[in-house]
């Protein structure tokens, strides 16, 4: 409930709710090394937001097929 999309904001991209702050820009700051506590100062969130945010990056990656060519 506190990723969603819609296609008016941010062009459809999942974004935390209440915000126009892209869930891949908070996984992508976190994976570089930013912690937690960082991301919710510098984009007013709250922590369930940045966590709700990398629970759904990882569903992502799960759900992902790689087809490995060779």
């Amino acid at each position: 409930p506190r990723i969603v999309v819609d296609e008016k904001v941010r062009f459809g991209r999942p974004v935390i709710r209440g915000s126009r702050v892209p869930v891949d820009l908070v996984g992508g700051k976190l994976t570089g090394g930013m912690a937690i506590e960082q991301s919710r100062e510098e984009y007013e969130l709250a922590r369930e937001d940045v966590l709700a945010a990398l629970a759904y990056v990882a569903r992502t990656v799960a759900d992902e097929q790689v087809r490995v060519r060779r």
